[in-house]
């Protein structure tokens, strides 16, 4: 049998033979990816039980027996030919605990810090191409899924500041062997993720001057200052500086390797003195610039989106501490990026972006000329307090959009809507208003080149006819956006669209288990495309309606990554557990549901807790909360998954309360 081979540069992974291995829920990869990182290391059971539950204030009584569980179902994957009770080889008890076998060259990160060394150690000329190969081992960040563990915490920045060295490294090497012109796509890609890299923006610049392009690498320059300086507060570093200055004087050595020198002296302190003007009188340009990027960037998805959310407030910030509220307005909002999901990626930066906006929006003064301005800063606080159940978001979006359309600026209405459709999910049954949003934003962004606007109109309403039950005019909606996004190269489109069709299938009476792999096939979608706040408990969620709707017993995984949406499933695990009393209390303290796309699926977990329960005051104001929606298909609205009709959820609750055929 071929060995087992496991990936922990990217999302957690056991192959054998190129095919993956089912490794069941989340906290068996957590085990696996643990016992990986302890490199061949036994790892005592308490530490195990302490690592996988250290969110929690103590782990449940029962851990030990769940890890072993987790150990015996890994057992099994990897060695599934091993005969009943014989020994385990590569999973193995050793002493207080476990420990991995595996092989020196069958874990990725292991073989990727072999690479490094043997490029930095054999000739030079082959280095480039051994590290290119090294790097080809990365999927994604290191423990992809365990981003927040503690214990991942320092191997995951060993083992990024390691990839980053040899990004950097093989780039070093290419401008000494005279490949300068090889060099520069990859350091600018690097650069984009990793701003703050000074040996990076050196290389950059000496490899663009190497390839006749001085312009260029002085302008490098004056980026990596500006950068430096104007978010972190800090001068470039002695070697920036030097090759600025060599830069300038045209420093035969600079030459590229067998070429001849053709320097002319340059007065470097003349020089100096004329490019910090330019630096100077360019900062505001360059933070305005700076958020372009930022916006061209998000809609990429994966590590553009990720980049693109974490710079953005550093460029906030930035802005702030110029004291010109009149810029620092641009710069907020100028990030006009269309958002479809009404829950956040970063709650914590969205909300310093609200501080800020409102910051801004004080300050602003109090005319007409400041109204573009006002406008996309109110916007900006519609759309960064999605999902965030206040007053102040959905009256945000209101002037926003008043303001909006008494300017009559088409862009500035796309964003102000954008905001407004944020805000529409404050209770159920508002399907048909935003099923309007979106056909105005189809209709102004197709009249006015507004693409990112328009497919995010098409997308607004295949999300609100599916909560409306009408599956044709959602199909065409589907077809629609994916013909955009082919057309003018937007990835993130196919993640919803997939789970659209996977949402089709439940909805339309296909066998559970058919509509079962659609949704874990939309899933993958999600791996690497940045929406934290989408991907975060969908599947296990969408699975849970699925269930419901097909009239089958809720059976939840309480290992499983429920995010957001754990309070909901917990009541269910603890029925499981015979704990009836327990899950009383659990629902007894559900709150509302937060006001986004899956308000009514929540609701409806909510509903079917109670039936179980025999919760009359749960029932009562699931109803209420429901009724508004009659007619319509439960979680739908988001396109994504469906608890099947509000209505066949409405007729349970009014059999249940005795009061069935009232209104």
């Amino acid at each position: 049998m071929e060995a087992v081979t496991f990936g922990v540069l990217g999302p957690v992974t056991a192959e054998r033979g190129g095919d993956p291995l089912a490794l069941k829920g989340p906290r068996h990869r957590a085990v696996l990816a643990r016992l990986v990182l302890a490199r061949r290391r036994v790892v005592p059971v308490a530490r195990l039980v302490e690592d996988l539950w250290e969110t929690s204030q103590a782990p449940p009584p029962r851990a030990v027996g769940a890890l072993r569980t987790f150990v015996g179902d890994l057992r099994r994957a990897l060695e599934p030919d091993r005969p009943p009770r014989a020994p385990a080889r590569l999973l193995v008890t050793e002493g207080p605990g476990y420990t991995l076998r595996a092989a020196p060259g069958s874990v990725d990160a292991w073989r990727f810090e072999a690479a490094v060394a043997e490029a930095e150690h054999g000739p030079a000329a082959q280095a480039p191409e051994r590290l290119r190969a090294a790097l080809e081992e990365w999927r994604g960040p290191a423990y992809a899924e365990f981003s927040g563990a503690e214990w991942a915490r320092g191997e995951r920045s060993r083992l990024t500041e390691l990839r980053l060295r040899a990004v950097e490294r093989r780039a070093e090497l290419l401008v000494d062997l005279g490949r300068a012109a090889e060099a520069v796509p990859d350091l600018d890609a690097h650069l984009t993720g990793h701003p703050w890299r000074e040996e990076a923006w050196r290389l950059l610049a000496l490899a663009l001057y190497r390839t006749g392009r001085q312009g260029d690498a002085l302008a490098v320059l004056r980026r990596a200052r500006g950068r430096l300086a104007g978010q972190l507060g800090l001068e470039p570093g002695p070697r920036l500086r030097r090759l600025e200055a060599r830069i300038l004087a045209q420093d035969p050595e600079l030459d590229p390797p067998g070429e001849p020198a053709d320097a002319a002296a340059r007065l470097w302190a003349a020089a100096t003195e004329a490019y910090d003007r330019t630096v100077a009188a360019g900062a505001h340009a360059r933070l305005e610039s700076t958020v372009g990027l930022l916006r061209t960037l998000a809609v990429t998805g994966g590590g553009g989106l990720e980049a693109a959310r974490e710079h953005r407030t550093a460029a906030i910030a930035a802005a702030e501490e110029t004291g010109d509220a009149e810029l620092t307005a641009r710069v907020i909002g100028a990030y006009d990026v269309p958002a479809v999901w009404t829950r956040g990626d970063d709650p914590e930066g969205a909300r310093r972006i609200v501080e800020a906006a409102e910051r801004t929006l004080a300050a602003l003064p109090d005319d007409a000329t400041a109204d573009a301005a006002r406008c996309r800063l109110l916007a900006t606080v519609a759309l960064e307090s999605r999902g965030v159940r206040s007053e102040r978001g959905p009256r945000a979006a209101a002037e926003a959009e008043r303001i909006a359309r008494r300017l009559d600026d088409p862009a500035l209405l796309a964003f102000a809507l954008n905001g407004v459709f944020m805000q529409s999910c404050t209770r159920a049954g508002l399907a048909p208003r935003r099923d309007a949003l979106g056909a105005e934003l189809v209709a102004l962004g197709t009249r006015h080149g507004l693409v990112n606007h328009t497919v995010l109109g098409h997308l607004i309403r295949l999300q609100a006819r599916s909560a409306l039950a009408d599956l044709t005019a959602a199909d065409e909606q589907a077809t629609a956006v994916d013909g955009l996004a082919a057309r003018h190269d937007r990835p993130l489109v196919a993640v919803f669209t997939d789970w659209y069709r996977a949402l089709r299938l439940a909805a339309t009476g296909s066998p559970y288990d058919t509509a079962a792999a659609a949704y874990r096939a939309a899933a993958t979608r999600l791996d690497g495309a940045g929406m934290p706040g989408l991907e975060r408990g969908l599947l296990p969620l969408a699975l849970l309606g699925l269930r419901l709707a097909h009239g089958r017993a809720a059976e939840v995984d309480p290992g499983a990554d429920w995010g957001p949406y754990r309070p909901w499933a917990e009541p269910f695990a603890l029925l499981a557990d015979g704990r009836a009393a327990e899950a009383r209390t659990a629902l007894a303290a559900l709150t509302e549901p937060p006001p986004d796309l899956l308000y009514e699926a929540l609701c409806c977990a909510e509903a079917a807790l109670a039936l179980r329960l025999g919760d009359r005051a749960a029932l009562e104001r699931t109803h209420a909360r429901l009724l508004p929606a009659s007619g319509e298909l439960a979680g739908a609205g988001s396109g994504l998954l469906t608890f099947g009709p509000v209505d066949d959820w409405l007729a349970a609750i009014r059999r249940a309360l005795g009061t069935a055929g009232s209104a």
